[in-house]
């Protein structure tokens, strides 16, 4: 084309000139952003085979793009699984998820109570206005997770391996049996933990789901989901969910959650022994009123957790109920931060607050969180990868004022 292009008008010069030149001998050695939405192909013919699936390559970004591709393949190899595709969301990789398990209106879930608050309004708003029933069970208590399987007998059992917000373990061994002795499947959201800290598909998962905008981008600024299967079956109805609904990855997106997984493990090292310190530092201070970290030695989910992650790691989240655990008291230690950011979800590189009864918990009832335990005294920390002497400074200077601030005498009235 280039070399014939001045026997064209100037207008189609512009649209055509440079365009579908042969690749360089020489090959990148980072991967390339495959912005393309379609693809041509020499012939007619080799269209209507990549069409027919004859050759594996690619028709249209919303059928799949090697960028997208690259991310599905790091995926699949690092949980260890058949197959993986991903989505332009966590939320469209956990509902591809649950569509791969062949729910019908009539069946059953059973789910963790200890669930991001979005993850229960999908399961009740969406699949229950479809017919699905999801009964809640508290997958710290097998007995429990094992009466309500047997009886409600369920399509599909789901739960995080590291919950939101009270970080519980989730031991997906014993979760596996009781999946797998009634014809269930397993579902598990590994985003807290990543892939770094635990393989759910080894421990008898059948899918694992990723919030890739977490731990796996790393940096804030790209959205994306994913989905692993250790059956090779389940690829195609994970790829004909995002081909239909559309929740498809941006190849840009793609690529900004590539470099970030590069650095995975020497992050998530940083971020879990940041906070172990933290979390122990917290343990012994007396404005805070329970710490929830699975390594100290006075959580009971310690032996789990020890099983199901990493030896030696423990995650990068800690939970913190303030003594007065009143919204006020909440609000008043966050506003109080210089150095932790105020954030709306978790996984950077710096520390950031949450507050989970205004935030990933907001769309329950107070009630409901009260059951949960999630009070309003309490914040959910992601340690990030600072020093870990400047993140204790600025939080315990941080429950200094919180606690200065509510013991001021009202000033007299005039």
């Amino acid at each position: 084309m280039a070399d014939k292009s001045n026997e064209f008008d100037i207008a189609t010069q512009l649209v055509h000139t440079g365009e579908r030149e042969p690749p360089p001998a020489g090959r990148p050695t980072s991967l390339p952003i495959y912005a393309s939405a379609t693809y041509t192909y020499e012939s007619m013919d080799e269209i209507d085979k990549v069409f027919a699936r004859e050759i594996p390559d690619y028709i249209y970004t919303r059928y799949g793009n090697p960028t997208v591709a690259a991310f599905e393949k790091v995926m699949q190899t690092i949980e260890g699984g058949a197959t993986a595709c991903a989505y332009s969301s966590g939320m469209a990789a956990l509902h591809a998820a649950l569509l791969a398990c062949d729910l019908k209106p009539g069946a059953t879930i059973v789910a963790s109570q200890d669930l991001y608050g979005a993850t229960t309004n999908l399961l009740n708003e969406v699949f229950g206005a479809f017919g699905v029933k999801t009964i809640a069970a508290d997958f710290s208590n097998l007995d429990e997770v094992r009466a309500k399987a047997r009886e409600f007998r369920p399509t599909v059992l789901l739960a995080e391996t590291i919950s939101n917000p009270l970080l519980k373990i989730c031991d997906i061994d014993a979760c596996a049996v009781i999946s797998h002795d009634i014809g269930a499947r397993l579902i598990i959201d590994n985003t807290f933990a990543s892939p770094y800290l635990c393989q759910p598909l080894q421990h008898g998962a059948d899918l694992v789901v990723h919030s890739a905008t977490k731990f796996l981008g790393g940096h804030g600024d790209a959205m994306a989901g994913v989905v692993v299967s250790r059956h090779q079956d389940d690829g195609d109805r994970l790829v004909r969910v995002v081909k239909l609904v559309g929740g498809v990855l941006s190849p840009w997106e793609a690529h900004e959650i590539l470099r970030g997984v590069k650095t995975l493990a020497v992050r998530m090292e940083r971020h879990c022994e940041n906070a172990k310190t933290l979390a122990e530092r917290l343990s012994r201070d007396s404005r805070v009123a329970r710490v929830y970290f699975s390594a100290l030695a006075a959580s009971d989910q310690q032996a789990t957790a020890k099983r199901m992650l990493r030896e030696g790691f423990f995650g990068a989240l800690v939970s913190i109920e303030l003594k007065d655990k009143t919204r006020a008291a909440a609000f008043r230690f966050m506003d109080a931060l210089k150095l932790c950011v105020r954030a709306t979800s978790l996984g950077d590189v710096f520390t950031s607050v949450l507050h989970p009864a205004t935030a990933s918990h907001r769309e329950l009832s107070a009630e409901r969180r009260s059951e949960l335990g999630i009070s309003d005294g309490l914040v959910r920390i992601s340690v990030g990868i600072e020093s870990v002497s400047d993140i204790i400074a600025d939080i315990e200077q941080a429950l200094n004022a919180g606690a200065s601030e509510a013991t001021e005498p009202l000033a007299a009235s005039g």
